[in-house]
């Protein structure tokens, strides 16, 4: 099976070198490979004691963030090697501070997978969430190198859980110790003749629990509020904002409006501004202006939307009137704001978690939608309601990553 895998591999790899010549970021994807040696090489000597984190994207990166800096606190003399599989983890967090080094990790071939290894030998590895890639498992395995997965979430649907999926399953023993997220996880295991679980929780509510000790003070944004309430709206797509669009334009004037999309394009991020009846400005073009003449503020760039969380009143999350999956509740959570999110979020287990708790609204059209901003807007009790609910929650999930640092071998 291992080489039928293989050949697969191959063949898809040739496939997105035709297609990396006409989509720019499968050509990120591509090219971000090429130079992966030389990387290793630069930065790697064989008398390096390492430490490797393989992370998904951005999310997961983030969500193994208290792991990576607990484990560079503990093993002051290992480097860190964090790896992305896709391009929008890595392009976002390529100039990370807490890895030593941080590059694409090679398809996952036999050859890449020994080469990969041999050179970056590393003592640990963590697999943060998900993410089974059958020959670097194999070849992990095959030198005994401790491998964990932090942060594990595992559904009745994946593929270890049906009939055909003894290869799948049988990759899967290169793991010293699962770290998952909930006990169903841990049942769904246990069916497969696992017993080297524990449920540690999610480490994202560590991360997200740690913001609030640090200075989310943002100038321009104090300036832009004013001192009136304000609503954001984080990581939104085009189908989260025609759902909310109408509702803006038609608000009273004593509100504001901050919009942080999850694509920047400088095309979209105009039409975006010319949806709305009120006065929009972007960031790119806030200065000279007075930013309290403004309603609407669109944060056309990246990595300032947690420090805006801390500034609103209310916050809706997008991603959930979509396909592509619902982003971050955690990090507005943290700050003890009612959230609001579409209907598909139940992938999501801090989503469905609370919701059930009443902290965050799932709505599920465009109606539901204006009603639940009209009613958070003119009710305070209800707002500091649901967001007390939400702080919270936060707080009382955190300490995985303490749980995970106490059960791991030392490399």
């Amino acid at each position: 099976m291992l080489f039928i895998y293989n050949i697969v591999v191959v063949i898809a790899s040739g496939f997105l070198k035709l297609l990396a010549l006409f989509n720019p970021k499968l050509r990120l994807f591509v090219d971000g490979r090429k130079d992966v040696s030389l990387k290793i090489r630069e930065k790697i000597q064989q008398s390096d004691k390492t430490i490797w984190f393989h992370t998904a994207s951005l999310g997961e990166f983030e969500q193994g963030l208290p792991v990576m800096e607990a484990v560079k606190a503990d093993y002051p003399n290992h480097k860190i090697v964090v790896t992305f599989f896709s391009p929008s983890g890595y392009e976002v967090r390529k100039n990370n501070t807490v890895a030593d080094l941080t590059l694409y990790l090679p398809l996952d071939t036999s050859h890449k997978a020994r080469a990969f290894l041999d050179a970056v030998h590393p003592s640990m590895v963590f697999f943060v969430k998900y993410e089974f890639w059958p020959n670097y498992l194999h070849q992990l395995g095959r030198r005994n190198i401790p491998t964990y997965l932090i942060s594990g979430i595992f559904r009745d649907n994946q593929v270890f859980f049906k009939w055909y999926g003894r290869f799948y399953r049988n990759a899967l023993k290169t793991f010293d110790k699962f770290f998952v997220q909930n006990e169903s996880s841990k049942r769904l295991l246990q069916s497969i003749g696992y017993q080297n679980v524990l449920v540690s929780g999610d480490t994202r509510f560590d991360r997200v629990s740690k913001i609030l000790e640090r200075d989310n003070s943002v100038d321009f944004i104090e300036e832009f509020i004013d001192g009136k309430m304000t609503l954001v709206a984080g990581s939104s797509w085009p189908k989260d904002e025609s759902q909310y669009r109408d509702f803006i334009n038609g608000s009273p004037p004593d509100i504001r409006y901050i919009i942080a999309p999850h694509t920047t394009k400088p095309e979209q991020m105009q039409e975006l501004r010319n949806s709305f009846t009120k006065n929009t400005v972007l960031f790119s073009e806030k200065e000279g202006k007075n930013l309290a003449d403004y309603d609407v503020f669109i944060i056309d760039t990246i990595g300032l939307l947690t420090k805006i969380y801390s500034y609103a009143d209310i916050a809706y999350v997008g991603g959930g009137f979509g396909t592509s999956g619902l982003h971050n509740i955690l990090e507005p959570a943290t700050f003890g704001i009612p959230i609001v999110i579409g209907p598909n979020y139940a992938k999501f287990s801090e989503a469905v978690a609370l919701v059930g708790l009443g902290g965050c609204i799932s709505v599920k059209n465009k109606a539901e939608l204006e009603e639940t901003f009209s009613e958070l807007i003119q009710n305070e009790d209800i707002r500091h309601e649901k967001g007390h609910i939400c702080s919270t929650f936060v707080q009382m999930n955190k300490n995985a990553t303490e749980i995970i640092m106490k059960n791991i071998t030392h490399g």
